[in-house]
């Protein structure tokens, strides 16, 4: 199990897991997979441990392996490099992994044969989904994102941006509320849903407007809709190179500014959703929508500069989030009106 490191580049590992890897023998047990699943879970993540202690106790694991699977989704469609064979190289692999997440839903349902599942996610996803009756949609949106960046590396409008992110981000949503047991069956979803969307949304292009620089220069990826803001990617390359120049840092910040504005509208549809849920993952969905709106003022606090430098969250910030999570839960906060977060 050495190579089963949170710390471990998850390409790496396609030696162990991916298409191309020998079955495993003796086969991985389900013990091992979810010790995999956890020990993901509880490394990297820039803002939040997703296994905090404000996750429900009994949700844990299916937190594990439905972020695994996005990590490993997300990991599939970035991390493979940025040139051409690089993109056909992550589509190739893509295309292996929805083969895998149709499989693993067959043997949810009870169609196929647990024991023709290799890779970990899928032997832990099986059993989530089973559990929690997930649908597959949602986790099948998510890969069509993540082809679609191979694709698509720059958007012209708001409204083509706002659609990626219905699949790149709103998904993850969706099944965070089916964990909580809101699959849209019951009265009420479609508005938690809608919340939910607006939330994940935020979450997405927030991250956008944090990675300027990174997505232009590791991704080739421009998020800035061109046709809205003036600018192209030759333009945001030309003044990278000028961090002191105004003529540069002055149109930046212009076209920069209104998205980040139109991103907090969308923040604030969706800040009345803790205490719509009303329970447990009340805590957990705050943090996350709080988290986001905290990077975005800081995005904010930098002058929109980010084309030059990246703001992000410090520890005492991120913890002291944390402890109002914790602290408004044990207070019963989330039977009254939500507040914003500065």
């Amino acid at each position: 199990m050495g190579y089963m490191t949170a710390a471990t580049s998850l390409i790496s590992q396609l030696d162990s897991f991916g298409p191309q890897a020998e079955p495993a023998s003796p086969a991985l047990s389900q013990d091992d997979a979810w010790r995999y699943v956890r020990e993901l879970s509880l490394g990297h993540y820039e803002n939040f441990s997703v296994l905090s202690r404000l996750v429900p106790e009994h949700l844990r694991d299916d937190f594990a392996s439905v972020y695994s699977y996005c990590r490993w989704s997300d990991d599939l469609g970035d991390e493979t490099g940025s040139d051409e064979a690089a993109r056909e190289r992550s589509l190739e692999l893509l295309g292996w992994w929805r083969q895998e997440l149709r499989r693993c839903f067959s043997v949810a349902a009870g169609e196929t044969d647990a024991g023709t599942l290799r890779h970990p996610v899928f032997i832990t996803l099986s059993e989530t989904a089973r559990r929690r009756e997930l649908s597959i949609e949602p986790f099948e949106h998510l890969i069509d994102a993540f082809e679609q960046d191979q694709r698509v590396t720059q958007y012209e409008t708001w409204d083509q941006l706002v659609g990626y992110c219905t699949r790149s981000a709103d998904p993850v949503g969706r099944i965070v509320l089916a964990l909580a047991g809101h699959n849209g069956s019951k009265p009420g979803d479609a508005e938690l849903i809608a919340m939910s969307d607006a939330t994940c949304t935020a979450l997405q292009l927030t991250n956008f407007w944090q990675d300027v620089r990174r997505d232009l220069f590791e991704r080739a990826r421009v998020y800035l809709p061109s046709a809205e803001t003036g600018v192209s990617p030759d333009t945001l390359r030309a003044w990278a190179r000028t961090p002191d120049d105004p003529g540069a840092r002055v149109p930046f910040i212009k076209a920069l500014r209104p998205l980040v504005e139109r991103t907090r509208g969308l923040f604030e549809k969706g800040r009345p959703l803790p205490a719509a849920l009303a329970g447990e993952m009340s805590p957990v969905v705050w943090l996350f929508g709080a988290g986001g709106e905290s990077v975005l003022s800081a995005v904010e606090r930098a002058g929109c500069a980010t084309l030059w430098s990246r703001p992000k969250l410090t520890r005492r910030r991120k913890a002291s989030l944390v402890a109002r999570a914790w602290w408004l839960s044990r207070a019963g906060a989330w039977r009254s009106k939500p507040g914003g977060v500065a």
